[in-house]
């Protein structure tokens, strides 16, 4: 059975990461408001976390392109700190592969991908986003993509949530007991 994840998703999982949705109708890669100082995510960075969602997110699981870029889009419109954050994870995610594989992340396959990440050990690195580049890796492409899953309807019935904490019926999932 495939998961799709849709417009609607990127903005339940903004919602619930407490991200102010009046920009998040925009299109991927456009924020009006941006100025010449702020920090704004390249087609590169986008393209990048779209190839780390790909290998965290389930196989089963499509429409991870559009969602990823909305969510991402979103997650920094108004945060260029987030953003800079974000670019220099992936920035150091790039020179790991360039040491290792001799290319870009996004360039690897999906099998090279997921082995890069196992062997800089991001899987067990503690998130922090004034830490290790490793760390922030972590805490800022890792958690980040796992957070915007999990957090939409079709992420949260991956893991047997029927309707995540606040989105419509969230609350009556959680007070129903196993019986219902």
């Amino acid at each position: 059975m495939s998961h799709e994840l849709t417009r609607r998703d990127a903005i339940a999982a903004l919602s619930a990461a407490g991200v102010a949705l009046a920009g998040c109708v925009a299109a991927p890669g456009t924020d009006e408001r941006a100025t010449d100082t702020d920090r704004q995510l390249t087609d590169h960075d986008r393209e990048t976390m779209v190839a780390t969602a790909d290998v965290l997110y389930p196989t089963d699981v499509s429409g991870i392109e559009g969602f990823v870029e909305r969510y991402v889009d979103g997650r920094v419109a108004e945060r260029p700190e987030h953003a800079e954050g974000i670019a220099d994870a992936l920035a150091y995610l790039d020179e790991y592969c360039q040491a290792w594989f001799e290319r870009d992340f996004a360039a690897l396959s999906r099998k090279e991908r997921d082995n890069a990440l196992r062997e800089m050990r991001a899987n067990e690195a503690t998130p922090d986003p004034d830490g290790s580049d490793i760390e922030q890796v972590r805490y800022y492409v890792i958690n980040d993509l796992l957070l915007a899953l999990y957090a939409s309807p079709t992420g949260g019935q991956l893991v047997g949530i029927e309707n995540p904490p606040g989105h419509p019926g969230g609350l009556d999932s959680y007070q129903r007991g196993p019986q219902s």
